[in-house]
């Protein structure tokens, strides 16, 4: 595919993919990778690489206007090295309006495709590179499910499974629904291969990737709850730890807790988004729970789970919320003491029912409330940690300390970050350490010398 612009080039082109948004996005950037490896690009490190590739996103409005912002840089970019290519994907391309866009007012982009035609990426750029001519090529719909597209994985020991595809939830605020499409579940035979295959290549820890892992399964011909497929994965030799996300409260069961109290190798982290305290709120926002069910869900959690981690997302000035509302809210963070939130000023997204809802929020109330939820989230993060100073816990090395030579940084179960001495050779690998420190949020310990338990 890349003999002749090998040749215009004179040299073995480089290719580069920039990702924005999720861990779903980042997952897919993977791909594309992996097929420009096996295309005959070599990796390159940033975007003055010959062919730059863009997973876009477009949760937010303002995710749109930064793309565009970053394509006057890839423009001046191009006007200096003609033969660069410039392809854009992922879910701003599913947006009709906004591919026109890039069409007429920015002709110096080579290719667009969307969410659906992933897999086509390779036809494409052969397209592209043989015919000279722009492609466009975005479906309003997936047709089918390929998995099987060659990946560059990040690092060599954890790895990001999808698991589904879309999401049929439609939360009035959320564009993703009409992005990325309804809800698709991969065959569980399909998920274990892949699982297995990893485990053979040396990954110890998988990310199990869904808009809602939890109502995994049910569109199959044998359906299958996410519960049991998590049994299934953490049977697999080899995998140590089992991570998931994203959790939707109205379809966390009893039985995925007790599968999760039962099996040492999921790790104790849940991002369980909450979005607003308000029942009121959360029926606008069509979440299909209100506050006392959520309470009452990270109750029986708790309950068979003491030592998980919570976190959670937090929207602050949804159409038509009230002081009351607000406060609603903070009632939920105060009892509940999350680890740590994700919080959010509510930002109109063209195309979502919320949009067009009566009574927006005036933005100096919003930015007010929001800087109260910051500062008590902040304020019960830090009293959360460093709950665990003196225990002895597995963690799994990721990368050298860039702030401390001879130190190494490494992630608990419960996906709070611990550094302690150690060389190079340990990353990638699980060692138990002493948390003896809490810096704000992060631990400062020394390996432990006894045996690795089985718990991550």
């Amino acid at each position: 595919m890349t003999e002749d612009y090998a040749a215009r080039l004179g040299r073995q082109p480089s290719a580069f993919v920039q990702t924005f948004g999720c861990q779903m996005n980042a997952r897919d950037s993977e791909k594309l990778l992996g097929v420009l490896l096996e295309a005959g690009f070599e990796e390159g490190r940033d975007e003055k690489a010959d062919l730059v590739v863009i997973n876009t996103c477009t949760v937010r409005e303002n995710a749109n206007e930064r793309l565009y912002g970053h394509l006057g840089h890839l423009n001046s970019m191009k006007r200096e090295h003609p033969a660069k290519l410039i392809a854009l994907c992922g879910c701003m391309m599913q947006e009709a309006d906004e591919v026109e866009r890039i069409r007429r007012t920015y002709p110096f982009v080579d290719m667009v495709f969307g969410t659906h035609n992933l897999y086509r990426f390779p036809a494409l750029l052969a397209e592209r590179l043989e015919q000279g001519k722009r492609v466009f090529e975005v479906w309003d719909a997936p047709r089918e499910m390929v998995e099987d597209l060659p990946k560059k994985r990040e690092v060599p020991w954890k790895s990001g499974v999808n698991i589904s595809f879309g999401c049929d939830n439609f939360c009035t605020y959320c564009i993703v629904p009409y992005v990325r499409g309804r809800e698709r579940s991969r065959r569980p035979a399909d998920i274990l291969e892949e699982v297995e295959r990893l485990a053979a290549d040396g990954v110890i820890e998988i990310m199990l990737l869904g808009q809602n892992v939890n109502s995994y399964g049910k569109g199959l011909e044998h359906p299958i709850s996410f519960a049991r497929l998590l049994e299934q994965i953490c049977a697999v030799p080899g995998i140590q730890r089992v991570r998931f996300m994203t959790s939707h409260p109205k379809d966390l069961s009893d039985e995925l807790i007790a599968v999760i109290r039962d099996n040492e190798k999921i790790c104790r982290h849940l991002h369980l988004p909450l979005q607003s305290g308000s029942s009121r709120i959360l029926k606008a926002m069509n979440r299909r729970y209100d506050k006392e069910a959520y309470l009452s869900l990270v109750e029986r959690i708790r309950a068979q789970v003491p030592d998980i981690s919570l976190t959670t997302d937090i929207i602050v000035g949804f159409p038509g919320e009230t002081e009351e509302d607000f406060r609603e809210t903070l009632d939920v963070v105060r009892r509940i003491r999350f680890d740590s939130a994700f919080t959010f000023i509510y930002s109109p997204r063209t195309g979502t029912p919320a949009a067009a809802m009566p009574d927006q929020v005036d933005p100096a109330v919003v930015k007010e409330r929001f800087a109260r939820l910051l500062d008590l989230v902040q304020k019960i993060g830090a009293e959360q940690s460093g709950r665990d100073v003196g225990k002895t816990m597995p963690a799994l090395v990721e990368a050298l300390d860039p702030q401390v030579p001879g130190r190494v940084t490494g992630r608990l179960g419960n996906n709070v970050m611990v550094h302690f001495p150690g060389e190079e050779g340990l990353i990638g690998t699980i060692v138990d350490v002493k948390l003896e420190e809490v810096h704000g949020f992060y631990y400062i310990g020394v390996a432990a010398n006894r045996p690795h338990p089985s718990r991550p």
